[in-house]
């Protein structure tokens, strides 16, 4: 699995637990709703950021080095 995969599976099972546990405290059902749906894109915004290939190290420009 990838690193975006990992990250967006433990995000949800976080996401779940704080849903039950809302509902557990009597929390409204459409309250609970709104604050999973905000945070699972909090989730996959995070997850696109943090597991983004990074940009490779670009040679420094410049006369090349002279050949012997």
């Amino acid at each position: 699995m990838s690193a975006f995969g990992t990250y967006l599976v433990g995000f949800v099972i976080f996401v779940i637990g704080l849903a039950i546990g809302a509902h557990l405290m009597g929390a409204p059902t459409m309250w609970i709703a709104v604050g999973v749906i905000v945070l699972i894109g909090i989730g996959i915004i995070s997850a696109t950021s943090r597991t983004k290939p990074r940009d490779p190290q670009q040679p420094p420009s410049g006369p090349p080095p002279p050949q012997y």
